[in-house]
């Protein structure tokens, strides 16, 4: 009879728009790989068919006027869809997962940039997740009028976030910083700022620390 198979990890990595975690997820991804490590990466919000459907109403700029309950409440769906069809199959099947974005963005976006009351947020995150956390979240850092420089200087049109205001990115990026600083034990916060070589390296570094220690006895 063959052995249960181990649960995977779930790697969440947040910051404003123009912080790089796009880069550094995909150099996490390989960097565990290099370690025997099976991995997979997705994003929030989509990571789905319908959740990706539903990234598309909330990106579009043209829907700027939209309810600040059903900005959340779309979030919170697209998670549903998200966790039922890509994060929880993978992580029961010994995967490890590593997500652009998951719910401290929602904390950070909806409850610190549009100002809504996080007892909700906390409501929903019970009622979608259940007891399901990430292992791991890293916090990549920078201040926003930085952040929103590189984010503006990409190729294509600015989404529906990243049309919003300076005000708006430094409440994001204060809940950020707090909720790392009020459980230590999940959070990394990365120096975004630094140069992308310096990141990099970090973020090597950091696949070597995980193996060892998020990996014991896997």
């Amino acid at each position: 009879m063959s052995a249960p198979t181990e649960a995977g990890r779930f790697i969440t990595l947040e910051g404003i728009e123009g912080a790089g975690k796009s880069t550094q997820v995909e150099r996490l991804a390989g960097a565990l790989r290099a370690q025997g490590r099976r991995v997979i990466t997705t994003r929030e919000p989509g990571g789905a068919p319908i959740a990706e459907h539903i990234r598309e109403l909330l990106l579009d700029p043209e829907h700027g006027a939209m309810c600040e309950s059903a900005e959340l409440l779309l979030m919170f769906a697209a998670r549903a869809e998200h966790l039922d069809k890509t994060i929880r199959p993978a992580l029961e099947a010994g995967v490890w997962v590593i997500c652009d974005r998951f719910t401290d963005a929602t904390y950070a976006y909806q409850g610190g940039g549009r100002g809504l009351d996080v007892a909700p947020i906390a409501t929903l995150e019970r009622l979608v997740q259940g007891a399901l956390r990430p292992d791991l979240t890293l916090v990549f850092d920078l201040p926003p009028a930085q952040g929103l420089a590189r984010a503006r200087a990409r190729a294509g049109a600015a989404d529906r976030f990243e049309r919003e205001t300076l005000r708006f990115f430094e409440a994001v990026r204060s809940v950020y910083l707090t909720r790392a600083a009020t459980m230590p034990e999940r959070y990394r916060v990365i120096d975004a700022a630094a140069p992308l070589a310096s990141v990099s390296a970090e973020i090597e570094r950091l696949a070597v620390e995980l193996h060892e220690t998020l990996g014991a006895g896997r």
